[in-house]
């Protein structure tokens, strides 16, 4: 890229490789350097937790506030009722007004970790777009609102053109997905004086549509930024793991198996890794990425205490280092590892082996249990286990009982 911002934001953005793309570069830099710029990223509640493939755009908002500027997290209370069609092969399952006000709650926790929110000019604000989704009236949206989106321009994006080319489903809801996302823009602009959307590069036509809205409806300059669509060097689709999503609260991950994540990084992804997902400087994340051979853990060790400090607290961080020591160096159990808690009535039964390693997360199913065991992946105690058929009973827990999945996911079952 030939041009070199004046901004300490984009300047960041590019020396860390944040950015993909951008509406006018130039003029969102000339901008950033005036004064403080409110810029949002949405996040629709689908979940009660965001997870690993979400923390890119974060970092991104939290550089931003650092840079001097003032980030909106915008909650889709309204959006997540329709559901983004972008990418996807069938429709999001629809939930209900309470469930996604349920999930919106518990995502709050998670970025306030990242952001400081407040009254003051960079402060970060939270916003919902029910506040003014939810009481559309529908014939005067689509007269206002409708006519400035033509359907021939809508169908040639791809996020919807690659799903009518696979001859899968687009109902009408979902296509009024995007139509939303650019009133959410207008309305941000309006409202709050919301100069630049970001997101992946996914939503670029989604960005772009509120751009164009904007400027037909009230005539005013905004701007849109994207970040790559992040996939680890091996291929896999980032925040993906055998074990299913890597979410960030704790409650539904524990900052054990957080941190476990980030120590299991290819080689190959480390320094790049270490400029998204930290805040080291660029020398020493190229450094640490460079290093060879056993020297490379180094960098993963720190990799993982540096995500997992941001994500979870410096406590946790020190606590899950310790329990990955114990059970990788020492041999030991680790008392963070993930645990299977057992009652008395179920131990005196017995538990089969195959169901233990699901429900401590190891399998996903029991069929995936047992194809496990029987390619010589699972382990109990740090043996080699391969009677899938083994019935744990309260006499063998006298110790909490050790379970390893491959060489690296361990979990615990115990007596309650």
């Amino acid at each position: 890229m030939t041009y070199q911002p004046k901004s300490d934001f984009l300047r960041i953005l590019i020396e860390r490789g944040f950015l993909a793309d951008c509406t006018d570069l130039q003029g969102l830099d000339e901008q950033l350097v005036k004064g403080v710029v409110p810029a949002y990223i949405g996040y629709d509640a689908t979940a009660k937790s965001l997870h690993v493939g979400h923390l890119l755009n974060i970092m991104l908002l939290r550089w931003f506030q650092k840079t001097g500027h003032k980030p909106i997290t915008l909650m889709g209370g309204g959006t997540t009722k329709v559901g983004d069609p972008s990418f996807r092969s069938d429709e999001r399952p629809l939930l209900t007004a309470e469930a996604i006000d349920d999930n919106i709650a518990s995502m709050k926790n998670v970025f306030a970790k990242y952001l400081a929110y407040g009254d003051g000019a960079s402060d970060a604000i939270m916003l919902n777009n029910a506040e003014w989704l939810d009481h559309l009236n529908y014939l005067e949206f689509l007269r206002d609102i409708g006519r400035h989106f033509s359907v021939n321009r809508m169908l040639s994006f791809e996020s919807v053109k690659s799903r009518i080319d696979r001859e899968q489903s687009l109902s009408f809801l979902e296509f009024n997905y995007m139509i939303l996302q650019a009133y959410d823009f207008l309305e941000l602009r309006r409202r709050y004086g919301c100069l630049l959307q970001m997101g992946g590069s996914d939503q670029w036509g989604n960005i772009v549509n509120g751009i164009d809205l904007t400027r037909r409806v009230i005539d005013a300059q905004i701007f849109g930024l994207t970040t790559p669509l992040l996939t680890t060097s091996d291929g896999r689709k980032m925040g993906k793991s055998q074990g299913g999503a890597m979410w960030l609260n704790a409650d539904m991950l524990s900052p054990y198996e957080f941190w476990q994540f980030w120590r299991n990084t290819t080689d190959a992804d480390v320094g790049r890794f270490l400029k998204l997902y930290t805040e080291l400087p660029v020398e020493e994340c190229d450094r640490l990425g460079n290093l060879q051979g056993a020297e490379i853990n180094e960098g993963k060790i720190i990799l993982a205490r540096e995500v997992t400090t941001l994500c979870h607290g410096a406590e946790a961080a020190e606590a899950a280092e310790a329990t990955a020591k114990a059970v990788f160096e020492q041999g030991g159990l680790g008392d963070d590892l993930p645990r299977v808690v057992l009652d008395a009535a179920e131990a005196a039964e017995g538990v089969s082996i195959v169901q233990l390693f699901v429900r401590a997360g190891l399998a996903k199913s029991g069929k995936d249990a047992k194809r496990l065991i029987s390619e010589g992946g699972a382990r109990v105690n740090d043996e080699a286990l391969s009677d899938a058929g083994l019935l744990v009973k309260a006499e063998d827990l006298a110790q909490p009982m050790k379970l390893t999945a491959g060489r690296k996911r361990h979990a615990l079952v115990a007596l309650d």
